[in-house]
């Protein structure tokens, strides 16, 4: 399959399983990381190094921008008033 199918497929499931009802989603994200927790070391490896690449290729593009660390912590902070 193509990247920009399995993109567009990606994208379609993410907005189904968003419609769902608050348990049902919470039921189908335990599904999936269960799913996830039984790869071999290698192949979470060799996934996160994949998603590191494509984080940063969006980066290197300019699709995403990134937000300095300071940033994080201060929307952190006042989200939770501290």
């Amino acid at each position: 399959m193509q990247l920009m199918a399995i993109e567009t497929s990606i994208k379609s499931i993410e907005k189904a399983a968003l419609s769902l009802q608050p348990e049902a989603r919470a039921q189908l994200a335990h599904a999936l990381v269960q799913s996830i927790s039984d790869l071999s070391e290698e192949e979470m490896e060799r996934l996160w190094l994949t998603e590191a690449e494509r984080r940063d290729a969006e980066m290197e593009s300019g699709v995403v921008k990134g937000i300095p660390g300071d940033t994080v912590f201060e929307r952190v902070r006042a989200r939770h008033g501290s």
